[in-house]
């Protein structure tokens, strides 16, 4: 009986877990700020003492609602009264600009020389003089604007008008021809039967990924078998 209340405890747990994290939306470890760090650590601090709860396990279902809540109401106040959010989010910071590097900024940043030097290099800058300015997002993560000469050439520098390129919809993947796709392109089984004849390939079991954009461009990848 013990074992049995232990299950529906943590399948229990996993529901509210998973309930939870879909209200309050996905983000990328990258995206988030200290805040939502902390709370999701502490949501899924909360759902594991509930899995193992067999007397009470309401009383941690209750905090892990709570804690939600307050997530989704901060981000509601966030998004409707924008002047807020420097006091929820916090503020980008400039380190560096024009050649300066700015002391203060980053005391107020908590970031020693050494943890830029390494995110610099992490996003390809090994020089400084290449770096026109370096800002410190709220989120943890370092926005870097190169200086003109070091910047990528565009093609509105050399004066190229390139066509603008269009989204690649899947339509085989691994052997499996993706039917909601291939309709959705408004195309059908016949038209892809002869592209993929046109390329000699007799089935679509022989496609690892088959892909076309709406100007019909069809680009095939055949499964590769690596030698042992």
């Amino acid at each position: 009986m013990e074992f049995l209340t232990l299950c529906l405890a943590a399948l229990g747990s996993f529901g509210a877990l998973f309930l939870i994290a879909k209200f309050i939306g996905h983000k990328q470890v990258a995206q988030l700020d200290f805040f939502d760090y902390i709370t999701g650590i502490t949501i899924g601090s909360i759902a594991a003492e509930m899995a193992t709860e067999l007397e009470k396990p309401w009383k941690p279902l209750v905090a892990m609602i709570i804690y939600g809540s307050i997530t989704l109401l901060l981000s509601a106040i966030s998004s409707k009264f924008p002047k807020t959010r420097k006091y929820l989010n916090g503020t980008p910071t400039i380190l560096m600009d024009h050649g300066k590097l700015y002391k203060e900024n980053f005391k107020k940043a908590k970031l020693d020389l050494s943890e830029f030097m390494v995110m610099c290099r992490q996003q390809g800058y090994f020089d400084l003089t290449n770096i026109q300015t370096a800002i410190f997002e709220y989120n943890g993560k370092l926005t870097i604007f190169p200086v003109s000469s070091q910047r990528p050439v565009t093609p509105h520098d050399i004066n190229l008008s390139p066509e603008q390129e269009l989204l690649f919809t899947e339509l085989i993947m691994d052997g499996r021809i993706l039917e909601d796709n291939l309709k959705r392109m408004g195309l059908d089984l016949t038209w892809l039967d002869n592209q993929l004849k046109q390329r000699h390939i007799s089935s679509p079991k022989d496609v690892f990924l088959a892909i076309c954009d709406r100007n019909l461009k069809f680009v095939v990848y055949g499964k590769i078998h690596v030698p042992n």
